[in-house]
């Protein structure tokens, strides 16, 4: 016990101190925000909605999904007029589906406010989550439970992941809900206790991601159950996670 005990001494503090700190440098290869500058377009051109795998850009009407977008990079390069680039801001968590469309008259994305005032009395300081997996390629699940090592310590901040749905808050959810799914994640939310909360992580989970339109999904949750909480990307960085579930809590202001 003592060997452990001195091995703790000796290792200190290794936790992060986002949010009161600095952010974890991001690799080089992070891809942040889509930026789509449209006035660097040629009109005639459609080389990056034909490219497009999820079909998140629309030339014609100018339009950004942000929520669809995979960060595969096609579009940034085949784009001629290098009207599209990355950005490595990683904040990307809405609480309305729409507020992920990028226009040109709407070029930010409205980050995601905290939550109504009952909720955030109820599960602000103590939020216990079931984690359904619906369909993915497990890259988002991977992400999520980065944010249990010591490095990121979710618990931290009361958020932790549980085995039952009865002994939880809501459910984070990812994959785009495959035909297969549906009933049991309809019976994992069914179990939730009232008042219940719903967190859609990734592309999948919010638009369909990759498998969008295939007979053998849903194009995401939101056609089924309500959403709460839209953390897009794909997979999304586990900073990404973590911000958009403090911005929940009301842990971090929007700025």
């Amino acid at each position: 016990m003592y060997k452990e005990i001195l091995t703790r001494i000796k290792q200190g503090h290794r936790t992060m101190k986002f949010p009161k700190g600095a952010p974890p440098a991001l690799s080089d290869r992070f891809r942040g925000r889509l930026i789509f500058d449209t006035e660097k377009c040629d009109p005639l051109c459609k080389i990056c909605t034909e490219i497009c795998p999820v079909g998140a850009i629309e030339t014609e009407s100018k339009r950004l999904d942000l929520g669809k977008c995979l960060f595969c990079t096609d579009c940034f390069q085949a784009c001629p007029e290098k009207a599209i680039s990355f950005s490595k801001d990683y904040r990307l968590s809405v609480r309305n589906r729409e507020d992920l469309i990028v226009t040109t008259e709407l070029k930010e994305i409205i980050l995601a406010e905290e939550l109504e005032k009952k909720m955030k009395k109820l599960f602000g300081h103590s939020l216990k989550l079931r984690q359904v997996s619906a369909g993915g390629c497990n890259a988002c699940e991977a992400d999520v439970n980065v944010l249990g090592t010591i490095g990121w310590d979710m618990g931290r901040f009361g958020i932790k992941l549980e085995a039952s749905p009865r002994h939880s808050d809501g459910i984070l959810i990812t994959g785009p809900v495959t035909k297969n799914m549906e009933i049991a994640l309809k019976k994992a939310w069914d179990a939730i206790p009232e008042p219940k909360i719903l967190i859609a992580v990734g592309s999948c989970a919010i638009a369909g991601g990759p498998y969008i339109d295939m007979d053998q999904v849903n194009n995401g949750v939101e056609s089924s159950l309500p959403v709460d909480l839209y953390i897009p990307g794909c997979p999304p960085h586990p900073l990404t996670i973590l911000d958009g579930l403090l911005r929940l809590l009301g842990r971090i202001e929007n700025e």
